[in-house]
Protein backbone atom coordinates (compact mmCIF):
# COMPACT_ATOMS: atom_id res chain seq x y z
CA UNK A 1 0.00 0.00 0.00
CA UNK A 2 1.73 3.22 -0.80
CA UNK A 3 -0.38 5.84 0.62
CA UNK A 4 1.79 9.33 -0.58
CA UNK A 5 1.02 7.79 -4.16
CA UNK A 6 -2.41 6.99 -3.49
CA UNK A 7 -3.32 10.24 -1.80
CA UNK A 8 -1.79 12.37 -5.09
CA UNK A 9 -3.58 10.11 -7.33
CA UNK A 10 -7.02 11.12 -5.94
CA UNK A 11 -6.18 14.58 -5.23
CA UNK A 12 -5.00 15.67 -8.79
CA UNK A 13 -6.46 17.62 -11.04
CA UNK A 14 -6.98 15.17 -14.12
CA UNK A 15 -8.99 12.61 -11.05
CA UNK A 16 -10.94 15.95 -9.94
CA UNK A 17 -12.26 17.13 -12.78
CA UNK A 18 -13.30 13.29 -13.73
CA UNK A 19 -14.97 13.24 -10.77
CA UNK A 20 -16.86 15.85 -12.09
CA UNK A 21 -17.96 14.68 -15.37
CA UNK A 22 -19.55 11.77 -13.24
CA UNK A 23 -21.41 13.79 -10.44
CA UNK A 24 -19.38 12.55 -7.98
CA UNK A 25 -18.46 14.68 -4.75
CA UNK A 26 -14.78 13.81 -3.29
CA UNK A 27 -14.35 13.86 0.45
CA UNK A 28 -11.27 13.45 1.76
CA UNK A 29 -10.53 12.36 6.04
CA UNK A 30 -8.04 14.56 7.74
CA UNK A 31 -4.46 13.57 7.58
CA UNK A 32 -3.30 10.89 9.79
CA UNK A 33 -6.43 10.50 11.11
CA UNK A 34 -6.74 6.30 10.01
CA UNK A 35 -10.62 5.90 12.23
CA UNK A 36 -11.87 8.28 9.68
CA UNK A 37 -12.42 5.49 7.33
CA UNK A 38 -13.61 2.94 9.34
CA UNK A 39 -17.07 3.81 9.22
CA UNK A 40 -16.73 3.37 5.29
CA UNK A 41 -14.43 0.22 5.55
CA UNK A 42 -17.08 -1.51 7.19
CA UNK A 43 -20.33 -0.19 4.96
CA UNK A 44 -18.73 -1.75 2.36
CA UNK A 45 -17.59 -4.67 3.52
CA UNK A 46 -21.18 -5.34 4.76
CA UNK A 47 -22.20 -4.10 1.06
CA UNK A 48 -20.26 -6.51 -0.45
CA UNK A 49 -20.81 -9.53 1.60
CA UNK A 50 -24.46 -9.49 1.92
CA UNK A 51 -25.62 -7.64 -1.28
CA UNK A 52 -22.80 -7.63 -3.86
CA UNK A 53 -21.58 -11.26 -3.80
CA UNK A 54 -24.46 -12.76 -3.76
CA UNK A 55 -26.29 -11.18 -7.04
CA UNK A 56 -25.09 -11.55 -10.65
CA UNK A 57 -26.53 -7.64 -12.79
CA UNK A 58 -26.83 -7.81 -16.47
CA UNK A 59 -25.71 -4.56 -16.41
CA UNK A 60 -23.95 -1.91 -14.72
CA UNK A 61 -27.62 0.05 -14.67
CA UNK A 62 -29.16 -2.99 -12.96
CA UNK A 63 -25.85 -2.71 -10.81
CA UNK A 64 -26.70 0.30 -9.58
CA UNK A 65 -30.88 0.10 -9.04
CA UNK A 66 -30.51 -2.73 -6.99
CA UNK A 67 -27.66 -1.60 -4.89
CA UNK A 68 -29.11 1.85 -4.16
CA UNK A 69 -32.47 0.27 -3.27
CA UNK A 70 -30.46 -2.52 -0.95
CA UNK A 71 -28.88 0.54 0.90
CA UNK A 72 -32.55 2.38 1.09
CA UNK A 73 -34.57 -0.20 1.52
CA UNK A 74 -32.52 -2.71 4.14
CA UNK A 75 -28.65 -0.92 5.00
CA UNK A 76 -29.29 2.70 6.00
CA UNK A 77 -32.88 2.15 7.48
CA UNK A 78 -33.21 -0.95 9.39
CA UNK A 79 -29.53 -2.23 10.68
CA UNK A 80 -28.70 -1.16 13.91
CA UNK A 81 -25.20 0.16 14.46
CA UNK A 82 -22.85 -0.47 17.61
CA UNK A 83 -21.16 3.41 16.90
CA UNK A 84 -24.61 4.36 17.24
CA UNK A 85 -25.89 3.01 20.75
CA UNK A 86 -27.64 0.18 19.14
CA UNK A 87 -30.00 2.76 17.00
CA UNK A 88 -30.74 2.24 12.94
CA UNK A 89 -28.66 5.08 11.40
CA UNK A 90 -32.10 6.76 10.61
CA UNK A 91 -33.27 7.29 14.29
CA UNK A 92 -29.53 8.66 15.31
CA UNK A 93 -29.35 11.37 12.39
CA UNK A 94 -32.52 12.21 13.83
CA UNK A 95 -31.48 12.35 17.24
CA UNK A 96 -27.92 14.58 16.23
CA UNK A 97 -30.37 16.87 13.71
CA UNK A 98 -32.69 17.09 16.72
CA UNK A 99 -29.42 18.25 19.39
CA UNK A 100 -27.98 20.28 16.49
CA UNK A 101 -31.29 22.48 16.26
CA UNK A 102 -31.38 23.09 20.16
CA UNK A 103 -27.78 23.93 20.20
CA UNK A 104 -28.51 26.03 17.53
CA UNK A 105 -31.89 27.77 19.40
CA UNK A 106 -29.92 28.06 22.22
CA UNK A 107 -26.77 29.76 20.67
CA UNK A 108 -29.75 32.28 19.04
CA UNK A 109 -31.56 33.03 22.26
CA UNK A 110 -27.79 33.78 24.48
Amino acid sequence: MHRPVELAEYTSESFQQLCGRWGVVQSMGRVGSALDNAAAESFHSVLKVEHIHRHTFATRTEARLKTATWIADFYNTKRRHSAAGGKPPVEFERIIQEARARTHQEGRAA
